[in-house]
C-alpha cells in the first residue's frame, strides 16, 4: 500500500468552469466548480447531466461529528458517490487498495469523486462541519462492503 501525501485545496475565487483534477488513487477525482465572489455572498454551481460525473438518486449530510469519530469506513459495489464539504472541513481517505490518499475537503466549491469499489473514510470534522454527499444510486445495505479485509479480497477477485 502506497500512502500519498495529502492533498490541501488550492482555490480562489473567479473560476468559471470545471476542473478536474486526479488524485493518484484509481478513478477519484477532485473537481473544481466555478466559485463566484459577489458583495451579497459567494456562490459555486454544478449542474447534473453537465459536467458532473454521474446522475444523483439521493443526497445526505453528514453534519454535527465528534472529535474523533470515523465516518464512511465502507466501499460500496455499484455506488458511485460525491463529496462536498457544504460547510467547515473534513478529512476524506480514499483507498483503491494500492494507493490511499487523505484529500482535506475544506471549500464548497470543490468535491470529491469516489466511483465504486473505493474505501472511503472520513474524519477530522471542523466543529463546523458538514459534509454533503451525493449517491448514483438509492440506499441499498447489500451494497457496502464494511469489511476492509472483504474489500481488499473483492479488489483481488476482479483483478
Amino acid at each position: 500500500m502506497t500512502n500519498l501525501p495529502p492533498i490541501k485545496l488550492q482555490t480562489r475565487p473567479g473560476a468559471t468552469g470545471i476542473r478536474v483534477e486526479p488524485t493518484g488513487v484509481r478513478g477519484v477525482d477532485l473537481y473544481h466548480f466555478p466559485w463566484i465572489q459577489d458583495p451579497r455572498g459567494d456562490l459555486t454551481v454544478s449542474e447534473f447531466g453537465r459536467g458532473f460525473p454521474f446522475q444523483p438518486k439521493r443526497y445526505f449530510i453528514v453534519f454535527g461529528v465528534s472529535a474523533g469519530t470515523l465516518r464512511g469506513e465502507h466501499a460500496h459495489k455499484t455506488c458511485h458517490q460525491f463529496l462536498i464539504c457544504a460547510q467547515g472541513s473534513c478529512t476524506a481517505v480514499v483507498d483503491d487498495g494500492v494507493n490511499r490518499r487523505d484529500v482535506i475537503l475544506n471549500n464548497p466549491s470543490v468535491g470529491l469523486y469516489m466511483p465504486p469499489m473505493i474505501w472511503g473514510t472520513q474524519h477530522t470534522y471542523s466543529n463546523d462541519g458538514a459534509l454533503l454527499v451525493f449517491a448514483s444510486d438509492y440506499y441499498d445495505p447489500g451494497d457496502y462492503i464494511r469489511d476492509y479485509g472483504a474489500f481488499r479480497n473483492a479488489l483481488a477477485g476482479s483483478r
